[in-house]
């Protein structure tokens, strides 16, 4: 039974703490709140721009924050990349027009075909690697799109089991610098075009925000990216997976440890400089940015 009525429970915590529907339902949204008074990841003056794909995280993450910033009246805009692949993008957009159109907030869309010139598959017959074509193209639309929006800050959907994902990908591949960018509000430099980036959902695990959406009744997507299979990070999800099946509370063992480092690791590389690109202009790590690098190939 619930904790706090004693109605029927819907979803028992790791530590034992049992919720029925609308008391989940709450938990999940004080939790969210609390992420962003605590890492201060909105200010009163921000304007929020915030991706979605479609799927539960991001539309959970959309109708949180809108709920939240409407009490505070500030503005909430959602932007959605369409890679252009088939059987994948277009309906996934369908779900992102859908549940905008029924939360009155302004959907924004760009379309790689318009963009690049190309759809992402094009791109990837070119440059073999999906996953990395993807990331790389995405992260410079994003910014850039969102950027002209005027935003200050670009919220995403990621959760605590993504967060995990990128903390074991960043060990198993030495990229400890690209550690230092993680934690609720990314980033460890600033760059007049970088839009920093927050993560509402950082302690909310997938199976929570799975749950809160089919509470909710939010009508998503399910669809899988047809390149998740042969992705790095989906070799790694499966092993956390099954770690967290064997041993229930690695995932956020993982988190919570990392959040301790993570001064540290940020005090490392905060003397390193955003430079700016000579090819695009954007906020890049070198002279030339990966994408500019991407494109030239």
């Amino acid at each position: 039974m619930c904790k706090d009525c004693n109605k029927k429970s819907v979803y028992v915590t790791q530590s034992g703490t049992k919720f029925c529907k609308s008391c989940f339902i709450h938990y999940i949204e004080r939790k969210v709140l609390k992420t962003i008074r605590i890492y201060k990841l909105i200010q009163k003056k921000d304007n929020i721009v915030i991706g979605v794909s479609g799927g539960k995280d991001s539309l959970t993450c959309l109708y949180i924050l809108n709920k939240i910033l409407k009490e505070r009246r500030q503005k909430l805009t959602a932007i959605f990349i369409d890679e252009g692949i088939k059987n994948y993008s277009n309906k996934n957009l369908k779900y992102a027009k859908e549940y905008c159109k029924k939360e009155n907030v302004k959907l924004e869309i760009y379309y790689y075909k318009n963009e690049f010139k190309d759809s992402l598959i094009k791109l990837i017959k070119k440059h073999k690697n999906p996953c990395t074509v993807c990331g790389v193209t995405r992260r410079y639309l994003l910014n850039k799109k969102t950027r002209e929006l005027n935003a200050t800050k670009l919220a995403t959907g990621h959760n605590l089991d993504d967060e995990a994902q990128s903390i074991l990908m960043n060990q198993f591949k030495g990229n400890i610098e690209f550690s230092a960018k993680l934690g609720p509000k990314t980033g460890i430099l600033m760059h007049p075009k970088f839009i920093p980036r927050i993560k509402p959902l950082y302690f909310i695990t997938e199976k929570e925000v799975a749950l809160y959406a089919s509470l909710k009744k939010f009508k998503v997507s399910s669809l899988k990216c047809p390149y998740r299979p042969i992705s790095f990070r989906s070799q790694v999800r499966d092993l956390l997976d099954k770690l967290e099946n064997k041993y229930p509370g690695t995932k956020q063992s993982i988190v919570k440890s990392f959040l301790t480092i993570l001064p540290l690791i940020k005090q490392k590389f905060q003397k390193e400089q955003i430079k700016t690109c000579k090819s695009c202009g954007e906020p890049a790590n070198k002279e030339i940015c990966r994408f500019c690098e991407l494109m030239k190939n």
